[in-house]
């Protein structure tokens, strides 16, 4: 079973594109990881269990419609893997940085089955957008808080 990722951590980037993970994260993930574009201009990070069975949903859309060969190259296409050094660091490859809007300071989120990495100024906009929307949100999903 893939691991559960929660909580939300607050680093930096530096000029290189490494970025240290909270050690629990790191813990988590173990040796390794898979970094790829996600949705909203953030970055997905998925352990290796996760990320097979992420990719296998991908690998099984039908080749013959465009929509699924966008897909496949939005996340299989632009995904790397991520190895820790002695110090705890990820090297963020530029074209994820740059898909991604990274400057100095961002803000890493486990949402589940994977962790979020996001421009902090843009994760507090979309936060702060977004919150007004959650309660609504949670009704037409039949859900309650």
């Amino acid at each position: 079973m893939s691991k559960r990722f929660l909580g939300e951590y607050n680093h930096t980037i530096d000029a290189k594109g490494r970025l240290i993970f909270p050690t629990k994260y790191r813990e988590q993930l173990g040796e390794g990881c898979i970094i790829t574009k996600g949705i909203d201009n953030c970055l997905y990070v998925y352990d290796y269990e996760a990320w097979e069975a992420f990719e296998e949903k991908i690998d099984s859309l039908p080749i013959d419609m465009e929509e699924s060969r966008q897909i496949q190259r939005f996340f299989l296409g632009s995904a790397m893997e991520g190895t820790f050094d002695s110090q705890g660091r990820i090297l963020v490859a530029p074209p994820l940085r740059e898909y991604a809007g990274f400057e100095k300071e961002l803000t890493l989120t486990g949402v589940g089955s994977r962790i979020e990495i996001w421009d902090r100024k843009k994760y507090k906009g979309e936060e702060l957008t977004n919150i007004s929307n959650i309660t609504s949100k949670f009704r037409e999903l039949g859900l309650s808080l």
